[in-house]
């Protein structure tokens, strides 16, 4: 990245503004100070000045040339319009001192104790496209770069896109894309596109201020004018920060490893407050462990009890002989530090913390002092206020909860006990393999990062779908996401979609900077599939290991409905999916399969009266040209196809492919009776993702798919 002059950015006189404005207490930069640092990092901004009095902006104008927008410089005045403070077009000396005059007097009676510097004289920018571009320091994700229309609507519009900053060309290129008005970019009704390259420059400029110097909380450029000739800043607003958070605890990938392998794979628990009455956590807990048929060794502490189901109970953990992989607590949360102090001492990489009655309850204080013993032994934190955990592969069910032994390549987390609930029996119902469940609660120490790290390495897991309300460092989870992605999809459900996140903010970068707003952009610029609902976040992990990765963007529907078709195509254009426009010599191959007053095209529909073999062989047409890249189909239960037999015949011509080594995805949807369930059911069990009564799901399984596709970098 380099400044104005192709030099690279002048830091020192960045510095040097910021020093000065910290010196006298101020939190917002006054436009001088912004123009500065515009000029330190190559931010194209119009030429300008400071007028003290009004024969001074007349005299500024003469020199700058007219016409001039002329605007109020005070660190006390933030919204500058609202002071009456600003006023543009100004073609005269005669309306440059009228100007000067009421725009002092409208700043005095707005803010009467208010520091007047005196008033910006500015050259009018060339007309052009008026864009915003910004930054913001996002509570999850530091500092986040905006792009967005700009002017007076932008909070009503509210047509912004945001990235992590610093933000690469590539990066900058794609917000431009990104917004709902790109169009307006490449030029309407004959008029010119924008300067896209000066303008992905800039986007890059102004990431790189922000990253550069944590200090500044927002940065806000509105309106930019964009034209085809470059990009000019019309104003510019920087406003710092107060005191900078305490950095996390950062662990290294080799680290977090080797803990998360402890805990995920241990060869020795201890149960701290193992029972034998039934009822009792710590008895639910020891039993799943031992019915379970975990094969490590099991050790119950109770200093009230010789023997627990069996097993030797040991007073403290620090009695318990050998080495001990994970610590699971099941007592109250008064008594946990104690306990884990004793952990600590004992070397117990890992603790488990079920118990509730920490900071979701208000105990802040005591959750604290839990992270505290736990930072100062080197103990890693699963909790508290989980339902525990299941390690499939290695028979571990270390909860109160109901068992789940059913292996798979499934990784689930979430945040709430309800959901994880949720998802066992979902898993149960759609004998969903897992290779893990995991509760993390108030993610004291562990979150979803941690896990991450561990998931993309371990080859049972090949999906991890994730519920989450937060993340504790944003920042974490995006780049063990980036390394996780290219292997395996990862799909995320947010809980909090429709939170008020636009708070009262100093910049329109900032108030247009609401939570999930930046969530869904920069877990997208993660290569992370954000499931809309935890139904979907289930489906889709349960759906996308199944699907072969797509090796083009052409999608064919080969439907018995006409109906089903419309919705499948409507369905199609919903997820972003291609629907592939069939050459001549494809359309007239599959016309020799159906009936004359059925449709070839794009859906190919069959209809409904067809026999299985019209199926049969459309379905195989479609799999074997290697053109189309994936087939969605749409079935009509009738008694000449019933729903078992067109669910043999498809899952027999997908495995026959196979076979041959053709891998494409195949989704279906099944319209019909209730023998349809059954033969889903069947489908999809042999490779292909089918539901009953909807045309939207296999659809939706089938754009995820894609949305991963392309985040790895395989399409």
């Amino acid at each position: 990245m380099t400044g104005e002059n192709g030099n690279s950015p002048d830091l020192t006189a960045v510095r040097e503004v910021l020093a000065a404005a910290r010196a006298e207490g101020r939190t917002v930069l006054t436009a001088p100070e912004g123009k500065r640092i515009a000029d330190a990092y190559g931010i194209p901004v119009p030429e300008e000045g400071l007028a003290e009095s009004a024969d001074g902006a007349v005299a500024l104008a003469d020199r700058i040339g007219f016409p001039v927008a002329m605007k109020i410089v005070s660190p006390d005045i933030l919204h500058k319009t609202d002071a009456g403070g600003v006023r543009v077009g100004l073609s005269s000396a005669a309306a440059v001192r009228e100007a000067f005059v009421a725009i002092v007097g409208n700043a005095r009676t707005y803010a009467p104790d208010a520091r007047v510097d005196g008033v910006q004289v500015q050259r009018m920018a060339e007309p052009g496209q008026e864009v915003l571009v910004g930054t913001v320091t996002d509570p999850t994700f530091g500092k986040v770069v905006a792009f967005g229309l700009g002017g007076v609507l932008v909070e009503v519009l509210k047509d912004v896109t945001f990235r992590l900053a610093p933000a690469s060309e590539e990066d900058a290129l794609s917000m431009l894309d990104g917004i709902r008005a790109a169009e307006v970019l490449k030029g309407v009704r004959g008029g010119d596109a924008v300067d896209r390259t000066a303008l992905a420059g800039l986007i890059v400029s102004v990431s790189r201020l922000a990253h550069d110097f944590p200090e500044i909380a927002e940065v806000d450029l509105n309106p930019v004018f964009a034209s085809a000739g470059g990009v000019v800043a019309a104003d510019i607003r920087v406003l710092l920060a107060g005191e900078q958070p305490a950095p996390r605890r950062q662990w290294s990938r080799t680290e977090i490893g080797t803990a998360m392998r402890r805990l995920m794979q241990p060869r020795s628990v201890a149960v701290i407050g193992a029972s034998n009455e039934q009822g009792k956590i710590g008895n639910s807990v020891m039993r799943n462990l031992v019915d379970g048929g975990f094969p490590g060794e099991i050790h119950p502490v109770n200093p009230k009890a010789d023997d627990i189901l069996g097993r030797k109970a040991y007073a403290s953990v620090r009695d318990v002989p050998g080495d001990v992989d994970v610590a699971v607590f099941a007592i109250p949360a008064k008594f946990v530090a104690a306990a884990l102090e004793e952990v600590g001492r004992k070397g117990i990489p890992n603790a488990v913390l079920i118990p509730s009655g920490f900071a979701e309850t208000g105990e802040h204080a005591l959750q604290d002092e839990i992270v505290e013993i736990a930072g100062r032994h080197g103990v890693r934190l699963l909790g508290p206020n989980i339902y525990g955990y299941y390690s499939t592969w290695y028979d571990l069910c270390a909860t109160f909860c109901t068992p789940y032994d059913v292996k798979g390549g499934v990784a689930l987390t979430s945040q709430s006990g309800g959901i994880g609930m949720a998802i066992l029996g979902f898993a149960r119902t759609t004998k969903t393999g897992v290779s893990a469940i995991v509760g993390l609660g108030n993610k004291s120490d562990i979150d979803e990062d941690d896990l991450l790290t561990y998931f993309a390495d371990d080859p049972h897991t090949t999906c991890i779908a994730m519920h989450l309300e937060d993340l504790k460092d944003g920042r974490a989870f995006v780049a063990a996401a980036r390394e996780t992605v290219p292997r395996k999809p990862v799909v995320v459900l947010k809980a909090g979609r429709t939170s008020a996140g636009a708070k009262a903010a100093g910049s329109h970068t900032g108030a247009l900077a609401g939570d999930d707003a930046v969530y869904d952009d920069v877990l997208r610029q993660a290569g992370v599939i954000r499931a809309p609902g935890l139904n979907e976040m289930l489906e889709y992990a349960r759906a996308l290991p199944v699907l072969p990765a797509p090796r083009g963007d052409n999608v064919v529907i080969i439907t018995g409905a006409g109906g089903s078709g419309v919705l499948l195509s409507d369905a199609i254009v919903d997820n972003g999916l291609s629907l592939m426009e069939i050459p001549a010599d494809l359309d007239a191959a599959f016309r020799r399969y159906i009936p004359p007053f059925g449709a070839a095209g794009n859906p190919v529909d069959i209809t409904g009266g067809e026999p299985p073999s019209t199926y049969e062989a459309t379905i195989r047409l479609g799999l074997e040209d290697p053109r189309i890249h994936a087939l969605v189909l749409g079935y009509w239960h009738t008694i000449v196809t019933p729903p078992m037999v067109f669910a043999e015949l498809t899952a027999r011509v997908v495995a026959e492919a196979r076979e041959r080594g053709i891998e494409k995805p195949v989704v279906a949807s099944l319209a019909g009776d209730t023998e349809v369930e059954e033969a889903c059911a069947y489908l999809f069990e042999r490779g292909v993702v089918a539901y009953p009564y909807t045309t939207e799901k296999p659809v939706a399984a089938l754009g995820a798919k894609y949305r991963w596709a392309r985040a790895a970098g395989l399409l």
